[in-house]
């Protein structure tokens, strides 16, 4: 095992069994058996060190979502990572709470790829015409209330005991965000925000729309507009 390998298994381990979460380089350095220039050499400082505690930790459940086949049904997926972002919350508290605490000045960069994740599943969505909203505002409604719940279910268990509560928010979050049922035909003025967020979508991912680079921003941000403009009258 590298230096590298064996300072990031020691800190994982030592976040992990610390009462608050938090530990010092000092006790990283003496349980790897390295000297601090070591330590810092490979992670620059404290701050470093726990971004990557965070990244390792963070990156078998990315995995699971890395390795998913996405199914035809991207509102199931977004439910069923719901679900898994708060179990992991629950199986990894300190880790969970050091990820998104605001001393990380620097967000690690597991951050930022669930966030890809989770939009990418929402454009899938939007193109089904199945988004009220379109997904970068979605995927920022969901992102903070997903991990609004995880922190309070992790921070304050004695208050937040119920286990349902996840549920009960995933739910009410989703109906905020998703059409009730494509199915179901709708009186055309309350279609527009979901036919735009679905068009803007499509438009992203097309390659021979006939519009220009800059005619193709200015498009989008029209559509977006129009797909948030219920939601911020609402």
């Amino acid at each position: 095992m590298s230096t590298r390998a064996r300072i990031l298994e020691v800190a994982a381990r030592l976040v992990a069994e610390s009462p608050d979460g938090d530990i010092s380089t000092r006790a990283v350095c003496e349980a790897a058996q390295v000297g601090a220039p070591a330590l810092y050499r490979h992670f620059g400082d404290k701050e470093g060190l726990l971004s990557a505690v965070v990244d390792h930790g963070f990156d078998a459940y990315l995995a699971t979502k890395r390795d998913r086949g996405d199914t035809t049904d991207p509102v199931e997926d977004l439910r069923n990572g719901w679900d898994s972002h708060v179990e992991f919350a629950l199986r990894n508290p300190n880790l969970y709470r050091l990820m998104n605490s605001p001393a990380m000045r620097t967000p690690p960069a597991s951050a930022a790829e669930s966030h890809r994740i989770l939009t990418r599943d929402l454009e899938r969505a939007a193109e089904q015409g199945r988004l009220r909203i379109a997904p970068g505002l979605a995927a920022q409604m969901i992102m903070s209330a997903t991990t609004g719940v995880a922190l309070m279910l992790v921070s304050r268990p004695g208050t937040f005991s119920d286990a349902g509560t996840s549920t009960r928010v995933r739910d009410a979050v989703h109906a905020a965000v998703f059409t009730p049922d494509v199915r179901v035909a709708t009186p055309a003025d309350t279609d527009v925000p979901s036919t735009a967020a679905r068009l803007s979508a499509l438009l992203r991912r097309s390659q021979g729309s006939g519009l220009s680079t800059a005619e193709s921003a200015l498009m989008t941000e029209w559509l977006d507009r129009v797909s948030n403009s219920a939601h911020e009258h609402g």
